[in-house]
């Protein structure tokens, strides 16, 4: 495999860095969308693949954007029969597609699986949706919100008076890009020793409903009752849940196990025989009041001091520009500074092929078809 093409960055006129991680020579075209598709990609491309987007003339996409990352951007007009044989000849020496448009969008195009894969027999066409490529609501419009809904997720999040939306978090990042980056990869593996390439359907209900098996678990042996704020995991306990401090700041606890919960008692002086009754689910409404008095009594600080970095699995809630300066995330430089803009580092961390956050640049199509069509 050939290293990727030397591009210029309009904006800052830098020498795209060299490509470097475990994906490193793995070729993906991207067709423009938002959200769960650009994140998945911008994962590929800080792991070393050579990501090429296919975005819309005049886009005027921000090639500093976190999730826009690592990228080398071709504008073309899709509506173009000459750019969609352009766009096929790119396809033609690519490892796998990933795409975000509602069914039937890329068959209409001319570019669906059946006329992709004749081209490229081993190609991955990786399809990113909320629904899925079938079923009733298949063609019906969606966000994150939507398809967590009809999964059981989002009705057991929240308080005891209606479900809150767990930011799209679950759905679009979760249950959709992570499950599209996981398909994508599995199926990279089987082409290499088949040969043969196939479609990745990743829906973001899909990937949210399986990241509910261990609720699913817990509700078959009777461990989950199906009432907001009444379980162990879902802020019904009084040890594992979010406490408001005297500055009106807050800390979370998770004190499950008994040796953690002893320290919780021991550091935090709950001396009451009434926290005893740690695991009756009749006690926790009581008890999460009391120890709600308990942490209103110091601030944030001042319980960070007794108990960061303890055994009571304890944590002070941070802001996004309070968690970019907190020790632990410094040290291990979780969150780096590119073009000004702070923003988590690549994800996870190989030993012998690091990842890196890459700028993105754009590119000539022909240039990029050349080089790929040397491999």
């Amino acid at each position: 495999m050939t290293d990727p093409v030397t591009a210029r960055d309009p904006q800052t006129q830098s020498v795209t860095q060299p490509a470097s991680g475990p994906l490193k020579g793995v070729r993906i075209v991207e067709f423009a969308g938002i959200g769960p598709g650009p994140f998945a990609c911008m994962m590929l491309a800080d792991m070393g693949a050579e990501v090429v987007t296919l975005d819309r003339v005049g886009a005027n996409k921000n090639l500093k954007s976190v999730s826009g990352r690592g990228r080398k951007v071709v504008e073309l007009d899709l509506k173009n029969k000459a750019d969609v044989a352009r766009a096929l000849d790119l396809l033609g020496h690519a490892d796998a597609l990933v795409e975000g448009f509602r069914p039937g969008v890329m068959e209409r195009l001319g570019l669906g699986p059946d006329v992709v894969l004749a081209r490229n027999p081993r190609l991955v066409y990786g399809r990113m949706t909320g629904w899925g490529q079938s079923g009733p609501l298949a063609n019906a419009a969606g966000h994150d919100i939507n398809y967590i809904s009809i999964t059981g997720a989002l009705a057991a999040i929240g308080g005891p008076d209606k479900p809150v939306p767990p930011l799209n978090l679950v759905g679009d990042f979760g249950g959709g890009a992570l499950y599209l980056v996981v398909g994508v990869l599995a199926a990279l593996v089987e082409a290499g020793r088949s040969g043969k390439g196939q479609v990745v359907d990743a829906a973001m209900c899909d990937g949210a409903a399986s990241l509910m098996s261990m609720f699913f678990d817990f509700t078959a042996i009777g461990r989950w009752r199906e009432q907001r704020d009444s379980n162990m995991l879902d802020g019904g306990a009084h040890f594992y849940g979010v406490y408001e401090c005297k500055d009106g700041q807050f800390v979370s606890i998770g004190s499950i196990e008994p040796q953690f919960y002893a320290l919780l008692r021991k550091l935090a002086g709950l001396d009451d025989a009434a926290y005893d009754a740690q695991m009756d689910p009749k006690s926790w409404p009581a008890l999460k009041e009391k120890l709600a008095a308990v942490f209103r009594s110091k601030t944030r600080d001042e319980w960070c001091k007794i108990m960061e970095g303890s055994d009571v699995c304890f944590a002070p809630v941070l802001t996004m520009s309070e968690a970019t300066r907190h020790p632990h995330m410094s040290a291990r430089e979780v969150f780096i500074t590119r073009h000004g803009i702070p923003q988590p580092a690549p994800a996870p961390r190989f030993s012998r092929t690091p990842s890196a956050a890459r700028d993105a640049v754009t590119a000539d199509l022909g240039d990029v078809v050349k080089a790929w069509g040397g491999r």
